[in-house]
């Protein structure tokens, strides 16, 4: 591949990014607020609209003079914006906290808590969807809090890859006009849709023009010949997508990032992901190449920008949220190479230069993907691993081996399971025609089985929330304790998908999202809105935490009580009811006698995968409020750490409150003794269809591993492997220990230091101390 440098332009406007503080922000708040109490009488789906509206038409817009992609959601970066319609309870709660809360800290003007105090807040009190699910449903989602966690509700459903493909073929006027047509043929809710959709492309058209003026006023106010052209060209840019679909390279991905920014602007959520992006942009980057307009040096620049866009934007949510998705994972996921609509391995130059963005820019954001296939050349893979070795945390790797059977399984159509995308961390999605509501809840299996063994009482707070099917002093066999276990996991299960039902009315209810909608397939067809059940594909989806927690205490238990009978029903009961205190060789016998998921044991492996295997199967009979169909996933986020805190100790001897595995399918770490081979060996115990909705594999090596040559190509032989043993996920964190150990002394040093924490990266000095030691204590490896 044609050599390159890091653009200087790319690298002041990285350092203006990072220099600029995190502040919250209530502009739009202000505007939603005035537009509701403006519009009573108008359907919610209107008033969503005018909010959106006025929002692109009133906020305050900003431009750099060097900048090749404009636009965001505020004048500044990294601003936390309030979002009254789905959550400003919380806010008022926490607004004093936010720069001191332990995990993603947000600065505050004192004036702004005024203002909100006074002018939002009383508005959207018991209004708001975070104050209206409390309100209809909120006693019934605390008593599963501590088993399930249930989310998206106080913010907008994000998860989501919108139809790119049809944006850059339409835009906004194109979308108006089709509207437009259907408006005049409905009545009634579908004619609010369609008029719904016209208010936000008249807003969108209007965003895209503020900025082409704004650029202008600008150019003409500077001396600076080169600055001055830049600007004036990527005005002529703006004005262009507000009335026609992109022509050029810089036109795509300049209409890419509108897509994305009005997005946010309608939902303030996590997760919108462009999806393949190498697939979709190549025809306009091979038109302009071969017209001479462009060079790989100019379109890599381009996608540098984009990049550096990418990572103005941030998602601010409550305090307790933060805990469990720490480090701002706001996921804007874009995968590079992967399988065509015959089946046949595909890639082409732009995948190397989203590559080589991320190599040079190194930050958050986008979270990088690669699709992997026994067809993928060694020149990508390759090009991928050295990418890895630069320690950024991307790209991560996905297995179409593994993902297209699993979700084919599930009943998603060929064509679409062939060009299937990531969103967010690692959820897997359809391009374009999904609403996956793949962060629908977390299912703690651990505090589950704690229930299971105690009489269902809770160890840390000894109060009932469970059922009593029994404890460990009771069950005389093996067998009855997993018929107990079976049980509370159906009872918690059948809770927990009652609560996902509420929150999904109250999402139709309170945030229909028009702008959305008409980027995502069959909604104008139906003129139905995406939350209502409009989109071609409805699927909700359910993390199961934590499998390796999970088969090690129950190997520890079959082993060590039932089989071999060294430790009485009794002493262990006892033993996790004090939390090893006084118990030190029962501790030692659990940890050390018994062998450990992560080490090729097959016994000990299944016990994991058949567990996970009874959960999706006792899901299965359920159906969402949508109509669609609910499935699995095995990834944490960073929820392994406040889920561990809300586990007392475990058989596995795991002490109280200490995170669980990380990752999802990951082994505690340190208990993988016997290398990285050995992992995937267990992981590969896992059906492909348990991780339809993700699945997360977290790995750590030494930099020094990728120092030669032979070291890149052993690594290509294990990526060979992960692909052969259908494993459909694998990440990598290459990082020196002592690197991290300086970054928590010194953090000011390490500004740019970024991590992997579980599908997603994030700077590792702005994760909170807790998560930090979890992610040096993750096993590091040297071999392979």
């Amino acid at each position: 591949m044609e050599a390159y440098a890091a653009s200087e332009r790319v690298l002041r406007l990285k350092n203006k990014m990072l220099a600029e503080p995190r502040y919250a922000s209530i502009e739009q708040a202000l505007i939603i607020t005035q537009t509701y109490q403006e519009n009573e009488q108008e359907p919610v789906i209107i008033k969503r609209a005018l909010a959106l509206k006025n929002a692109l038409l009133k906020m305050e817009i900003g431009v750099d003079k060097e900048e090749l992609i404009v636009g965001n959601r505020t004048k500044g970066v990294r601003a936390g914006v309030v979002f009254p319609e789905s959550g400003s309870s919380w806010v008022d709660r926490e607004f004093e906290t936010l720069p001191v809360r332990p995990q993603d800290k947000f600065y505050v003007h004192d004036e702004d808590i005024l203002l909100f105090r006074q002018q939002v807040k009383p508005y959207w009190e018991n209004r708001s969807l975070e104050d209206v699910i409390r309100k209809r449903y909120g006693s019934e989602i605390d008593a599963i809090a501590s088993v399930v966690k249930i989310n998206q509700k106080d913010h907008a459903q994000g998860h989501i890859c919108p139809d790119c493909k049809t944006w850059l073929l339409t835009g906004p006027t194109e979308l108006k006009r089709q509207a437009e047509v259907e408006y005049v043929k409905t009545t009634g809710t579908k004619q609010n849709f369609y008029q719904s959709v016209m208010l936000v492309m008249d807003g969108v058209h209007a965003f895209m023009m503020r900025y082409h003026d704004l650029l202008l006023t600008t150019a003409a106010q500077t001396t600076n010949e080169a600055e001055q052209a830049n600007l004036i060209d990527v005005a002529g840019i703006c004005r262009n997508l507000s009335v026609s679909p992109p022509k050029s390279f810089h036109e795509a991905v300049q209409s890419l990032w509108f897509l994305f920014v009005v997005l946010q602007m309608e939902s303030n959520a996590s997760s919108f992901s462009p999806g393949r992006v190498d697939q979709y942009l190549y025809p306009f980057y091979k038109a302009d190449l071969d017209a001479g307009k462009l060079t790989p040096a100019k379109a890599l620049e381009i996608i540098e920008c984009l990049w550096l866009k990418f990572n103005e934007i941030v998602y601010m949510r409550n305090a307790h949220s933060a805990k469990y998705f720490a480090g701002f994972p706001i996921g804007f996921n874009i995968a590079v190479g992967g399988l065509d609509e015959q089946g046949q391995s595909t890639e082409n130059e732009l995948s190397y230069l989203l590559l080589k963005a991320q190599e040079f820019i190194g930050l958050p954001q986008p979270n990088l993907s690669v699709r992997l296939n026994e067809g993928t050349s060694t020149e990508l893979l390759e090009a991928s691993i050295r990418v890895v070795a630069k320690g950024s945390g991307m790209p991560q790797f996905f297995n179409d081996k593994s993902i297209v059977p699993g979700i084919l399984e599930l009943g998603i159509e060929p064509a679409d399971a062939l060009n299937y995308a990531i969103v967010g961390c690692v959820e897997i999605t359809t391009q374009g025609n999904n609403l996956g509501w793949s962060d629908a809840a977390m299912f703690n299996l651990n505090k589950t089985l704690e229930l299971t063994l105690n009489h269902g009482v809770c160890l840390l707070t000894e109060k009932r929330l469970g059922k009593d099917f029994g404890g460990l002093d009771t069950y005389e066999t093996f067998e009855q304790l997993e018929n107990a276990f079976a049980k509370q996991i159906d009872f918690f299960l059948a809770k927990m998908i009652q609560a996902c039902e509420q929150v999904e009315q109250a999402h139709m209810d309170i945030l229909p999202s028009p702008f959305l909608s008409a980027v995502i397939q069959d909604c104008m067809e139906k003129g139905l809105d995406v939350t209502s059940g409009g989109a071609h594909y409805n699927l909700s989806g359910i993390q199961m935490i934590q499998v390796a927690n999970l088969a090690d205490s129950l190997a520890a238990i079959k082993k060590l009580v039932y089989d071999e009978q060294k430790i009485t029903r009794e002493i262990l009961l006892k033993a996790l009811q004090n939390n090893f205190i006084g118990y030190d060789i029962v501790r030692a016998m659990l940890l050390n006698k018994v062998d450990k998921y992560g080490n090729d044991v097959a016994w000990v492996d299944k016990i994991g995968a058949k567990w996970a295997r009874y959960f999706r199967n006792q899901l299965q009979v359920y159906t969402n409020y949508r109509g669609g169909k609910y499935h699995t996933g095995m990834y944490t986020v960073s929820a392994h750490v406040p889920m561990g805190e809300n586990v007392g100790a475990s058989p596995d001897g795991r002490y109280a409150g200490t995170p669980l595995a990380d990752g999802g399918m990951s082994p505690v770490y340190g208990r993988d003794s016997k290398g990285p081979t050995a992992v995937l060996k267990s992981v590969a115990e896992l059906d492909n269809n348990l991780t339809t909705n993700g699945g997360l594999l977290n790995m750590k090596f030494l930099p020094d591993f990728f120092a030669t040559e032979t070291g890149i190509h052993k690594f290509a032989a294990f990526l060979r492997a992960f692909v052969d043993l259908e494993i459909p996920h694998i990440q990598f964190n290459v990082l020196n220990r002592e690197d991290l150990l300086a970054a928590q002394a010194n953090p000011e040093n390490y500004r740019s230091l970024t991590v992997r924490v579980a599908g997603y990266t994030a700077y590792f000095t702005e994760l909170d101390g807790k998560l930090q030691d979890e992610i040096i204590a993750r096993t590091s490896y040297d071999a392979i």
